[in-house]
């Protein structure tokens, strides 16, 4: 546990990696907020939390409205205290290759994905700088690195996080906030289990860890580089991938 447990806001908590996170964070001793785009997803992190002994709440917050943002910012304000460690993790996926690809497929990835960063952050960023403490971790894409057929909106959104980070962590380094990216490789999430097995045995031929990662596999880099022991690392990607993707 920790001596003094900070508030960690954490977007999409309600499953897969951002529950995972959640409960990783909290474990350690951190009060965790979880957002949720609706009430019921909200009220389902609350119970999660609640289920593991964990100090938090969930709190609805929809990424993409900027009036949403605010609204929970307030609440997390008001109820806790301005959070300290954000794990910005709310995406979404709308596959398309190019040529078929429509302006509100390739509008819902950036905005959710990439212009949430921005939001969320910009709400967040200015009490660490005053605090003088601070961590913001995004969660990328191995996509973002490499590419991948039928999205090219969300691997330019991956991409824009790393450059993101790069700069955020340039401009507020001095005072203490560190800035850095998880990238996972193929997670073992509602979206791979939805593959056929010899699709899943495709994607795992080549990792060279032979399996496909799990959620608390990407918490445990979360957890790590919200930590004081990484005081020291700032505008880096760390990449969870079996070595799939060697950088």
């Amino acid at each position: 546990m920790l001596n003094t447990p900070k508030v960690a806001l954490v977007t999409g908590a309600s499953r897969g990696i951002g529950q995972a996170i959640a409960s990783a964070l909290g474990k350690v001793g951190h009060i965790v907020i979880g957002t949720a785009t609706t009430e019921e997803g909200a009220k389902k992190i609350t119970e999660v939390l609640k289920q593991q002994n964990i100090q938090g709440s969930g709190v609805m917050m929809d990424v993409s409205k900027p009036e949403s943002v605010e609204q929970a910012i307030t609440f997390i304000k008001e109820h806790f205290s301005m959070p300290s460690i954000l794990v910005n993790n709310a995406a979404v996926t709308q596959d398309n290759i190019m040529l078929r690809m429509k302006d509100e497929e390739w509008s819902k990835v950036i905005d959710t994905n990439l212009n949430s960063l921005y939001r969320v952050t910009r709400a967040c960023v200015r009490d660490m700088i005053k605090a003088r403490w601070g961590r913001i971790i995004s969660i990328g894409s191995v996509v973002g690195s490499i590419g991948n057929v039928g999205q090219v909106n969300y691997a330019t959104a991956k991409a824009g996080l790393l450059g993101f980070t790069k700069a955020l962590a340039l401009e507020i380094g001095s005072r203490d906030v560190t800035v850095n990216a998880v990238s996972p490789g193929f997670i073992d999430t509602d979206m791979t289990k939805k593959l056929s097995e010899e699709h899943r045995q495709a994607l795992t031929d080549r990792i060279p860890l032979q399996r496909i990662g799990s959620p608390e596999d990407i918490a445990a880099a979360v957890v790590f580089l919200s930590s004081e022991a990484a005081g020291y690392i700032t505008g880096q990607t760390l990449h969870v991938n079996g070595g799939m993707y060697m950088n």
